[in-house]
């Protein structure tokens, strides 16, 4: 049995679950939505996630952690804390879309958007839970939402689409571990997906 610690912290949402890779179950998860607290509930989430399901950390196989897009703050806390455990526990830690997380769980044709704050949007498109384009952040208007029938992650977002909101609403435990494209590889780097440059910019950058 493949215990996997599954940490996402691209959205308001501060998740945290411990899933069995062989069907995916969640033995425990705790998710806290403040966009303010990803640093300080991060930890105490993946604590109490581990008591729930009265596992200890040495228990853990993997660390998946979902690598944005989103802000650099919060993708900052969850992709650090990740590549830590993985180092003290000497695991793998694999990174994924953290829209994936939430499109593997979609049905049909389906956007998935998140908030990327500017009055803008992240978001996909996916048929089945397959991702057929983006991701990509962009003004609503200038989204289209092609065959899609729902809008998954942001369900304020879904009426400037004209479509119904559906579930999941942030990255599961689940689909962070469902979106892993191929265990049997070894993991890539993580590498954090902004989407656009950071507001701060180099002394020298600016004229």
């Amino acid at each position: 049995m493949t215990l996997v610690l599954a940490l996402d912290t691209s959205t308001p949402a501060v998740t945290a679950g411990i899933v069995r890779l062989d069907d995916l179950s969640v033995l425990a998860e705790r998710v806290t939505v403040d966009a303010r607290a990803h640093a300080e509930r991060l930890t105490p989430n993946v604590l109490s996630a581990l008591a729930d399901a009265g596992l200890a950390m040495p228990d853990l196989d993997a660390v998946v952690v979902g690598c944005g897009p989103g802000p650099f703050t919060g993708l900052r806390a969850g992709m650090a804390s990740a590549a830590a455990y993985g180092h003290a526990l000497g695991i793998p830690v694999r990174g994924v879309c953290s829209l994936d997380a939430i499109g593997v769980r979609t049905t049909g044709d389906t956007l998935v958007v998140t908030d990327a704050r500017r009055r803008e949007v992240y978001w996909a498109r996916y048929h089945d839970g397959v991702r057929m384009d983006g991701p990509g952040v962009s003004a609503p208007a200038e989204v289209d939402p092609g065959p899609a029938r729902a809008v998954a992650g942001s369900p304020d977002h879904a009426a400037l689409f004209g479509l119904p909101p559906c579930a999941p609403v942030h990255p599961t435990p689940a689909g962070l571990v469902a979106a892993v494209s191929d265990w049997s590889q070894p993991p890539q780097p993580l590498v954090a997906l902004y989407l656009r440059r950071p507001d701060a910019r180099p002394l020298a950058a600016r004229g």
